[in-house]
């Protein structure tokens, strides 16, 4: 039997994991935590078919200016003298123009209706019992620009296939009356789907160790022992490990990681905030603020708060002004709903993986013929885990890969 290591715990390794297994390969789980927090376990739960459109579009970098020395603002970048990141934010402005979004939004939507079409395959297998419900999402929105450019995305999404209506301020309030009245109506995308992502990542674990798969907790990878085209193994601490194949599912850290042997693969973590009210708030349907850029979710047992992008280097620190303007878009966009002191004191944060033009690296490297990355999901990364774990294993196989590879490739920024 062949033998695989994958570096990290989260969604895309633990799908990368999942897949392999089923290809009949032995399977080895590293992660430098003990696996019980970061994004994938505080994620709004969304699987997003209507997020076909890449964070790196032309306006943001004009929003993102005005944002930007502003700490409590939605998206905020901490003054710093990082040259990786100076190279990155280059490549992001390279990527955030008309001809390259609409390159990217095709891929972004066949990758997302694939891989909602494996959690659902997942769910009928009967090998897991998960909440999932498919509600859609709304885009809830208070100002006349975001009413405008919503409407503007809705109507191409529309064009595209996808299942979304515009409703109106008084339609809003019959489906979902906690909004407040500076609400001014949502747009319903209706493909969508949401999940708990904390109980689902537990069941997926526990599926993995019936089926054998070794985990190493707290083992942060140091190094890798590299033999002509191919990686012979890797070294965290204390331990050395081997494997035929090596799969880099490691986030925010995947770029410091792989820059060790040569490799360029630019990723920059931004960090999101999430905090859990274990109370009955009236909210039924998963929403996304647009103003505030906030992602609402009613999970199993309570309700998640997640939002904001912050990129101030790889750390788990939590700025209190960022967790109390997420407090404040609550009071703002529902009636009688409000995070509590305490629930505030427990919010927690993770870091997004983003990629320069908004799509993630899935495939081989063509350095190292035994090392596949599937990292630089940005917002999409629990939305993306199945199709990602399934074509980690294709691409292993050698089976024919169920999406296109050639724009997702980890070389394309070479």
């Amino acid at each position: 039997m062949k033998k695989v290591i994958v570096v990290g715990g989260g969604i895309s390794g633990l799908f990368s994991a999942y897949y392999l297994v089923h290809e009949g390969y032995g399977v080895t789980v590293l992660d430098q935590t003990d696996m019980t927090s970061g994004a994938s376990f505080i994620n709004a739960g969304y699987i997003t078919p209507s997020h076909f459109i890449p964070l790196a579009t032309p306006g943001i970098i004009t929003q993102g200016l005005k944002w930007m020395l502003n700490s409590s603002s939605p998206l905020y970048i901490k003054p710093r003298w990082d040259m990786e990141f100076f190279k990155w934010a280059l490549l992001f402005k390279k990527s955030a123009t008309t001809s390259m979004v609409k390159k990217a939004m095709p891929v972004l939507k066949e990758l997302n209706l694939k891989s909602r079409d494996l959690y659902e395959e997942l769910l009928a297998s009967h090998d897991f019992d998960f909440h999932y419900e498919r509600k859609g999402v709304l885009m809830a929105y208070c100002s006349d620009k975001a009413e405008h450019e919503e409407r503007e995305v809705a109507e191409q999404a529309i064009r595209e296939g996808l299942e979304a209506s515009i409703l109106s301020k008084e339609k809003l309030q019959e489906i979902q009356p906690v909004f407040s009245n500076k609400v001014k109506g949502a747009v319903h995308y209706q493909c969508d789907a949401h999940m708990t992502p904390n109980h689902f990542m537990q069941q997926l674990k526990n599926w993995l160790l019936s089926q054998g798969v070794e985990f190493k907790f707290n083992q942060k990878v140091e190094g890798f022992t590299v033999k002509e085209e191919k990686i012979v193994s890797l070294k965290t601490k204390d331990t050395v490990f081997k494997a035929d194949e090596f799969v880099l599912a490691s986030g925010s850290w995947t770029s410091k990681l792989v820059s060790s042997i040569g490799l360029d693969i630019p990723i920059q973590g931004g960090k999101g905030y999430s905090m859990d009210v274990n109370r009955p708030t009236g909210i039924t349907l998963p929403t996304i603020l647009v103003d505030a850029r906030m992602a609402v979710t009613p999970m199993n047992g309570f309700t998640r708060f997640a939002g904001t992008m912050e990129f101030s280097g790889n750390n788990d620190t939590i700025q209190k002004e960022r967790v109390e303007a997420l407090a404040k878009a609550v009071k703002t966009h529902y009636r009688d709903v409000e995070i509590q002191a305490d629930e505030l004191n427990k919010a927690t944060s993770g870091l997004r993986p983003v990629s320069p033009d908004g799509l993630p690296y899935i495939g081989k490297t063509s350095k190292y013929h035994n090392l596949t990355i599937a990292a630089g999901h940005a917002m999409m990364g629990w939305s993306l885990g199945p199709v990602t774990g399934k074509l980690v294993a294709q691409e292993i196989a050698k089976a024919k890969t169920m999406v296109n590879l050639a724009s997702l490739s980890p070389d394309r920024f070479k």
